[in-house]
Order: structure tokens, then C-alpha cells, then sequence
């Protein structure tokens, strides 16, 4: 609409509108459930935004503890070389092959508690990817549902322009299809 009273519109605005303000039972039907179904969708779809965002949170915290975990291990591979020249020094001649024997025991010790604390993080790191993944499958659910519900919008707005009742039980059918798909969203099938 422009400022100098002169409005354009689409076809389905145009039908919405005298919808509004006639008597067409048929028409108004369609423009009230045009408007329900734009409401659902746009729940459907921030849902569907909200549980994405997740999933990238949720993998980027599985990144994290991955590189933690990969320092670990790679403390742990410093702790293994330290323990083999030690190792190494005890079969040196004229050495004190007690003080490098007890550096062999602590290296044995600290790998064991580092090598403990990198397979906690790595498993840690597997729960954020499944947390991750559980929400991507969600995130297609809600989006699947989305866009059920948008292609009814499409097929009510031809129904409005074509007046078919096959489109507009076409367009229930579907929205029906949209709102189960929501609702396995929800229960996270």
C-alpha cells in the first residue's frame, strides 16, 4: 500500500479481506483458519529455531571437552616419555637405578590418574554429541511440522481463490499431518 491511497495486494489478502467484512461463512471459515494455522506454524517454527540453536550449543560444549580430553592425552603421552627415559636410565652404567626406579613408579602413577581424567572427559564429550544429535532429530521434527503447517496456509489460500472443497479438506489433512508431527516433536519421538 502505498501513501497516496492507492493499495495492492495478492489475491488471498484480497479474499481475507472481504472475508472480514462480508457475510461468506465459506471465505470467513477459511480466513480463521488461515490465521489459526499461521499461529501454529510460527510456534512449529520457533521450536524448531530453539532446539538447532541447542543442538550447536550442545556440540560445540562436545568440542570442548573433546580438545580437553585430547590434552590429556597428550599430557599423559609426556608423562609416557618421561617414563621411558627413565626407564631407559636404569640400564645406564653407574647410575642410581633406585631414584630412576621410583620416577618410573610415579610416571606409572600420574598416567593412571591422567589417563583416568581424559576418558572421563571423552565420555563427557559423547554425552554432549548425543544431547546434540537428540536435539537435531527434534529440530527436523518441529521443522517438518512447520513446514505441514505452511503448505496448508498454501492450499487454504488456493482453496480461498478456487472455493474447492477438496482443498480444504486437503488443507485440514495436512495441517492434521503438521500438528502430529508437532506433537511427536514434543514428546521427542
Amino acid at each position: 500500500m502505498s501513501g497516496h491511497g492507492f493499495h495492492v495486494h495478492g489475491p488471498h489478502d484480497h479474499e481475507v479481506e472481504h472475508a472480514a467484512h462480508g457475510s461468506d461463512g465459506f471465505s470467513s471459515k477459511i480466513a480463521v483458519t488461515t490465521a489459526i494455522l499461521a499461529t501454529i506454524g510460527a510456534l512449529f517454527g520457533y521450536q524448531a529455531g530453539d532446539t538447532q540453536n541447542n543442538a550447536a550449543l550442545f556440540k560445540n560444549n562436545a568440542a570442548i571437552k573433546k580438545t580437553e580430553a585430547s590434552n590429556q592425552w597428550n599430557y599423559y603421552q609426556a608423562k609416557s616419555n618421561k617414563q621411558n627415559l627413565a626407564e631407559l636410565a636404569m640400564t645406564l652404567p653407574n647410575v642410581d637405578v633406585d631414584k630412576y626406579k621410583s620416577e618410573v613408579d610415579r610416571y606409572k602413577k600420574e598416567k593412571a590418574d591422567i589417563k583416568a581424567d581424559a576418558e572421563k572427559l571423552e565420555a563427557v564429550s559423547l554425552d554432549w554429541d548425543k544431547k546434540s544429535d537428540d536435539q537435531m532429530h527434534q529440530h527436523h521434527r518441529w521443522a517438518q511440522a512447520m513446514t505441514a503447517e505452511q503448505i496448508a496456509i498454501s492450499l487454504a489460500a488456493i482453496t480461498l481463490l478456487t472455493r474447492k472443497k477438496w482443498l480444504e479438506y486437503a488443507s485440514y489433512g495436512l495441517a492434521g499431518v503438521g500438528v502430529a508431527l508437532g506433537i511427536a516433536a514434543w514428546l521427542h519421538l
